[in-house]
C-alpha cells in the first residue's frame, strides 16, 4: 500500500498553527446562517458547520474520529455554542441529510460510480509516461478536483494505481517482448549466466563505471560500447515506450542482482532487461565521449603550456641579441659618431646595395 504521506491525497495535519485554524476552519457570517437556517439544535448545528468546512479543506467527508479535537473546539468557539456540546447525531439519517446539503452548497456530485472513471481514466493516461503509485494518485486528485467530484477514500484510489498499474506494464512488457526475436532474448538472458575467472555476470558489466580518461582506458570503453551495442537494438524494442517508463524499469533491473531477476516472470524480466541494456547504451556513449572530450581538453591544455614556454625562450633570446646588439654597438662608436640610416641603426650595419645595373655599390662601401 502506498503511504498516503508520499501523496498530495488531502488530510489532517498532526498539528495545525492558528493562522492555520482561522482560514481553513472559521466559518464565514453566512455559513454560520445558512447552517442556523437547516439546524435545530447546537450539536447539528456544530455537526453541519464541522462537515462544511472538513469537506472544503479535504474535498471529502472523514470520519467523525478523524476530526481533531482542536477543530472541534475551534468551530464550536466561531458558533459561540457552549463548552461541552459535541457533533452529534441522532440518526444515520441526519448524517445524511447534512453531507447532502453541504454538497448541494459547494456545487459537487456525488457519483461514486463517475468519479471512479475520472480516476481511473487519469491513471490509465498517466499510467503510460509515470511509474510512481504516488504520482499517478495524484494526477487522479487532480482530475477529480477539476471534475468537481467528492474524493473517493484513498484505498480506493491506492488499490486502482496498482490494478491500472499492473495493467498497463503487463501491456508494455507484452510490447516488447514481441518485438525481440529468440536470439535477443537469449542474449538478454545470458545477462544472468555467472562466469569468467571473475565470476561475474553480464549485469555487472553493464554496470561497470568509466574509469579515468587515460587512451587505454578509452580503448576499453570503446569496446565496452560495441560489446553492449551488440546485446540488441533496443531502440527498435522500446519505440514509443515513454523514455520514464524506459529509466524506471532500468532502475529497477539495475537495483537487483542476477539471483533476484531470475524469479521475475518471464515477459517482465526480458523488457526490464531490455530497459537496462538501453539505458547502459547511453550511458556508454556519453561516458565515452565525455572520457574524449577530457582526453582532448588535457592534451589541449599541455599544447598551450608548451607553446607558452617556447614563447618565453623566444622572448629570452630576442632579449639577450638585442643585449648582445648594443654591447657591439658600444664597443664599435662609443662617442656615437658614426652615421645612422632613417632607421637608426649605423650604416656600417646595413646591409643592401645602392644604386642599380653595373654601379651598384655595397652600402657600406657608399660611407665617406
Amino acid at each position: 500500500m502506498t503511504s498516503i504521506e508520499r501523496t498530495a491525497y488531502p488530510r489532517f495535519k498532526r498539528l495545525m498553527s492558528a493562522r492555520e485554524m482561522h482560514v481553513f476552519f472559521t466559518p464565514k457570517r453566512e455559513e454560520i446562517d445558512w447552517a442556523q437556517e437547516r439546524t435545530r439544535s447546537g450539536e447539528h448545528l456544530l455537526a453541519l458547520a464541522l462537515t462544511l468546512k472538513c469537506y472544503q479543506k479535504l474535498g471529502y467527508f472523514p470520519k467523525a474520529a478523524e476530526v481533531p479535537g482542536a477543530v472541534v473546539e475551534h468551530v464550536r468557539g466561531a458558533l459561540e455554542l457552549p463548552e461541552g456540546t459535541g457533533p452529534h447525531y441522532e440518526s444515520v439519517n441526519t448524517a445524511k441529510l447534512h453531507r447532502k446539503l453541504v454538497r448541494e452548497r459547494q456545487g459537487i456530485s456525488y457519483d461514486q460510480e463517475r468519479a471512479r472513471n475520472i480516476a481511473e481514466e487519469a491513471i490509465r493516461r498517466a499510467a503510460l509516461v509515470k511509474n510512481n503509485p504516488p504520482d499517478l494518485i495524484n494526477v487522479a486528485l487532480e482530475e477529480l478536483v477539476r471534475g468537481t467530484c467528492e474524493l473517493p477514500a484513498f484505498r480506493t484510489l491506492d488499490e486502482m494505481a496498482a490494478r491500472v498499474r499492473r495493467e498497463v506494464n503487463e501491456d508494455i512488457f507484452a510490447t516488447v517482448r514481441s518485438r525481440m526475436t529468440m536470439e535477443d532474448r537469449a542474449r538478454l538472458h545470458g545477462l544472468l549466466d555467472v562466469g569468467g575467472l571473475d565470476r561475474k555476470s553480464g549485469l555487472n558489466r553493464l554496470r561497470k563505471p568509466a574509469k579515468r580518461p587515460s587512451w587505454s582506458h578509452l580503448k576499453e570503453q570503446h569496446k565496452h560500447l560495441q560489446w553492449v551495442d551488440g546485446l540488441g537494438d533496443t531502440d527498435a524494442w522500446l519505440e514509443g515506450i515513454a523514455p520514464g517508463k524506459i529509466a524506471d524499469f532500468a532502475a529497477e533491473a539495475g537495483a537487483l542482482d542476477a539471483a533476484e531477476l531470475r524469479d521475475y516472470e518471464a515477459g517482465k524480466l526480458i523488457a526490464l532487461l531490455a530497459c537496462l541494456v538501453h539505458a547502459a547504451r547511453r550511458r556508454a556513449r556519453d561516458d565515452l565521449a565525455e572520457m574524449f572530450c577530457k582526453r582532448v581538453a588535457t592534451k589541449l591544455k599541455n599544447a598551450k603550456d608548451e607553446l607558452e614556454e617556447i614563447r618565453k625562450q623566444q622572448q629570452a633570446l630576442v632579449e639577450r641579441m638585442i643585449g648582445t646588439y648594443r654591447t657591439v654597438l658600444e664597443r664599435i662608436d662609443p662617442a656615437g659618431l658614426l652615421p645612422c640610416g632613417t632607421d637608426g641603426a649605423p650604416a656600417l650595419f646595413r646591409t643592401g646595395w645602392s644604386g642599380g645595373g653595373d654601379s651598384a655599390r655595397p652600402l657600406a662601401a657608399t660611407r665617406s
